[in-house]
């Protein structure tokens, strides 16, 4: 009874932000970006404060001796490849985002930067900036949730729900069971909406790489709602299908196609400015990225401090609408590692890549700019088109663009596919395999908000909505984390009267 009242109150919460959105949406944008920023205006502090923590927690968690612990059975072997399974992970926690935002937030941050500082410096903290919201702090933030639920889950054989750790360790509480329903509704509600608005960002993506690519004038609308369509159908297909052979596919060629971008763009570019750039902000970044997970900016102007919640709150709440599902998936596909595999690959593998994109396709636009190839005021006029523009630089750019928007179809698909199926395990109460027609009503679901994200015609609206969405799990994963951390601690004093 609880978990079918979990999953029609969840569905009722996010069927009315659908209605709101075919009533009015410039209402329901409107609404989403006044509250966002008075949220963050109020808790800024907090959610960095937040994040930051989770980080030092996930660090001395690996690095401790509760590392050596096995989720699963001490017998239990990971299922997927290490490939597969960051493939996977990496798919399922960035995708379509690396290819929307690889040279235009670079960009960004350096237009803002350059009017407060020398060229020079403002390149180097636009890039470190972009690896920053992309790095150790996001990261921790999927790490965190993934492995609540994967050693709960497979360790104490729980349900794969958020609410079960809380159960588990807090369930003699009057609190416990209210607060874990509340938590698993508002996590059908945050995985719901923040998907649906990464598919809205791949879709805006799409149509700007077809429009380059065909050469034609942007149709608007019409084209969004083609490729919508055709997305719809191509993610039906692999929830027919069990999560290894369909997820595992399409994420490793989605990422072998990326690799090959960034490879050429290193190659076909100047290698010796680039490879300088990755070392030079390899350094910065490791200098600052624990200090800039406290900087809030308080003594700067309005015009900083709308910079920063535009950027680096937005990314924070991003990333907090994004971890149930990628905790949740990411657990999934990670039983039988160790706590210290399992964060290693969660933090380490997925920043190194970001870092070495970001500065790459970053560095590209700086050098093509200064040659005056590359128009910068484009992530202004059409921040969608700002990778595409920057490919048309270099020669192949037929192909680079369509290898480009492959792998941009390929995200969404993936995120989708991981999505649906993380709600249809919920909706069924935490089963680790949900049964098919479950992941498809959630797939058409997604699409339908998806659909009504693509209609609001604007990045920012989209980004406030999600934002909306993921400002109650910054209180989450914080009870989340005291679970876990109390959990390990009976386990540790368990072992050791054992020992005796």
């Amino acid at each position: 009874m609880l978990r079918n009242a979990t999953f029609l109150t969840a569905m009722a919460l996010t069927s009315a932000v659908m209605i709101w959105g075919i009533i009015d949406i410039a209402g329901l944008a409107t609404f989403a970006d006044t509250t966002v920023r008075t949220l963050f205006q109020s808790r800024g502090w907090f959610v960095m404060l937040t994040v930051t923590i989770l980080l030092v927690c996930c660090v001395v968690l690996a690095l401790g001796p509760a590392g050596k612990i096995r989720l699963g059975a001490d017998d239990d072997r990971p299922e997927f490849s290490t490939f597969s399974w960051l493939s996977m992970m990496f798919a399922a926690g960035m995708g379509v985002g690396l290819l929307f935002y690889g040279v235009a937030e670079p960009m960004t941050h350096y237009n803002f930067m350059s009017q407060l500082m020398k060229p020079q410096q403002a390149a180097t903290n636009a890039l470190s900036l972009t690896v920053f919201h992309w790095g150790f702090h996001a990261w921790a933030i999927y790490g965190l949730v993934g492995l609540v639920i994967a050693y709960f889950g497979f360790r104490h054989n729980k349900p794969q729900l958020l609410s079960a750790p809380i159960n588990a360790v807090f369930g003699k509480s009057w609190w416990a069971k209210p607060t874990g329903f509340v938590v698993d509704v508002l996590t059908i509600y945050a995985i719901a909406i923040g998907l649906a608005g990464s598919f809205a960002m791949g879709v805006f993506q799409a149509q700007s790489g077809i429009v380059r690519i065909l050469g034609i004038a942007d149709p608007g609308l019409p084209l969004s709602l083609i490729i919508f369509a055709v997305l719809f159908v191509a993610y039906l297909l692999p929830l027919m299908r069990d999560l290894g052979s369909g997820m595992a596919t399409l994420s490793n060629t989605a990422i072998i196609i990326t690799v090959t971008l960034l490879l050429y763009v290193l190659l076909a570019g100047p290698t010796h400015f680039l490879m300088g750039t990755v070392v030079q902000t390899m350094g910065v970044y490791i200098t600052d990225f624990f200090p800039h997970g406290f900087a809030v900016y308080t003594f700067w102007d309005d015009t900083v401090q709308h910079w920063f919640s535009s950027w680096t709150l937005n990314y924070m709440a991003w990333w907090l609408a994004w971890a149930p599902f990628v905790g949740v998936f990411i657990a999934r596909i990670s039983k039988g590692r160790t706590i210290r595999e399992f964060l290693a690959g969660v933090l380490l593998a997925p920043t190194g890549f970001s870092l070495l994109w970001f500065s790459i396709l970053g560095a590209m636009g700086f050098f093509q700019t200064y040659n005056q190839v590359y128009d910068p005021t484009i992530v202004q006029t059409n921040i969608n088109g700002s990778t595409f523009a920057l490919l048309e630089t270099l020669p192949g750019a037929t192909i680079t663009s369509l290898l480009t928007l492959t792998s941009a179809l390929l995200f969404i698909i993936t995120s989708v596919v991981s999505a649906a199926y993380v709600l249809a395990m919920f909706s069924v109460g935490g089963d680790q395999n949900p049964p098919t027609k479950m992941k498809l009503t959630w797939g058409a679901i997604l699409g339908a908000l998806g659909l009504i994200m693509i209609l609001t015609d604007s990045i920012e609206a989209v980004k406030a909505i999600i934002a909306l969405s993921a400002n109650p799990f910054v209180f989450i994963v914080l009870l989340l984390m005291v679970c876990l951390l109390k959990s390990l601690k009976m386990e540790a004093a368990k072992t050791k009267k054992g020992a005796e």
